[in-house]
């Protein structure tokens, strides 16, 4: 099909993507992201359930909005933390509890909220005490509110997080940078063997080398920096260590693993748009066609053909048009539409990707 990158990632199947109501309740996606990642499980296991070290359970909220074509989260602290709180006796249950902290912490109330995963791994924290914290993470969709935020909180691009996700106009500046000080950390392996590894590992994973970017590894890419040791927060749990004169921007760190955290939650995301209606949580009531591709093409981080896009929006019978029409496109006027939220009934399984721009930006 003309206008669409059918080379890696998500399956080609003659369909551009297809989005349904189903999940697996696993408390995974279909994408299956987090499986066999020891530090994201979906509960206490027996292992945990009988140490002695004292448990202290965490709800943690990323909490995401898409503002003029941005993809923004809701942080803390002027951006070095998320919405968190421990889990009290008084909550009705975990997703009333975020419901809670987020909206005493923010004032901002939720709409969309899944559960994302539990993380709980022994040295998660860089200063724990003597006690063992599980986070358990959820991801909120939502307008960002007009009102005046409290002091230390506010919405930030999740680009100023992972600089090197953003290619909607190519690949961004700070990608060359990353992968020559990746090359480095591939050199330093011991033994031949070992080079070759990191270099295939790193050249897999941001598509070096002739590979193909796929848009959804953001939490790998993020832990392969971790482990190179070419980010902040890992730099912070080896005494001494320091920035290096040439290390490239890595984007700015957050409190514990909260980056980590907000990876896993953009890796969601990314998967889930192609198979379920989730963009239309992000997005006012009507909007014009342009609007909800540019809200798609924020998340991603990529450019999508755009005839190709508005097919498969008439295709899947994912919006109607209200018989309004917008004046302030700086050009023709648009018709405004809105979600038909009886395709959440109507879809079948199913899923395929986006439809990408060809050539040159």
């Amino acid at each position: 099909m003309p206008g669409v990158d059918c080379q890696s990632g998500f399956p080609c199947s003659g369909r551009m993507l297809t989005w349904n109501h189903e999940s697996d309740g696993t408390g995974t996606d279909r994408s299956g992201h987090g499986r066999g990642d020891p530090r994201a499980v979906g509960g206490m296991n027996q292992e945990m359930a009988s140490t002695t070290m004292p448990l202290d359970a965490e709800l943690i909220a990323v909490v995401a909005a898409v503002t003029a074509r941005m993809p923004r989260v809701l942080t803390l602290e002027t951006g070095n933390s998320l919405p968190s709180g421990p889990f009290e006796s008084a909550h009705r249950s975990l997703q009333a509890g975020v419901r809670s902290w987020v909206e005493r912490q923010t004032h901002h109330p939720l709409g969309h909220i899944e559960q994302l995963y539990t993380f709980a791994d022994r040295d998660r924290l860089e200063s724990s005490g003597p006690r063992r914290v599980i986070s358990v993470g959820y991801l909120a969709l939502t307008l960002e509110s007009r009102r005046d935020p409290e002091p230390g909180v506010g919405w930030w691009s999740w680009y100023r997080y992972f600089p090197w996700e953003d290619h909607r106009q190519g690949p961004p500046p700070v990608l060359g940078p990353i992968l020559g000080a990746l090359e480095g950390w591939a050199t330093r392996a011991s033994g031949a063997p070992g080079r070759r590894e990191r270099r295939r590992r790193y050249r897999h994973a941001f598509g070096a080398g002739g590979l193909a970017w796929n848009e959804e590894w953001v939490l790998q890419r993020y832990e392969l920096l971790y482990e190179a040791g070419l980010i902040a927060e890992a730099q912070r749990r080896s005494p001494g260590a320091e920035p290096g004169r040439d290390d490239p921007p890595t984007g700015e760190a957050m409190v514990q693993d909260h980056r980590r955290i907000l990876a896993t939650a953009i890796t969601r995301l990314r998967a889930k748009i192609k198979y379920r209606p989730v963009v239309f949580e992000l997005l006012p009531a009507t909007f014009t066609y342009l609007e909800l591709q540019q809200a798609v093409e924020a998340i991603a981080g990529l450019r999508l053909h755009k005839q190709n896009f508005r097919r498969l929006m008439v295709q899947q019978k994912l919006v109607e048009p209200t018989g309004a029409i917008e004046v302030r496109t700086g050009g023709r006027p648009a018709r405004r539409y809105r979600f038909r939220r009886e395709v959440l009934l109507e879809q079948a399984p199913g899923g395929a990707r986006l439809p990408q721009a060809r050539g040159r930006i």
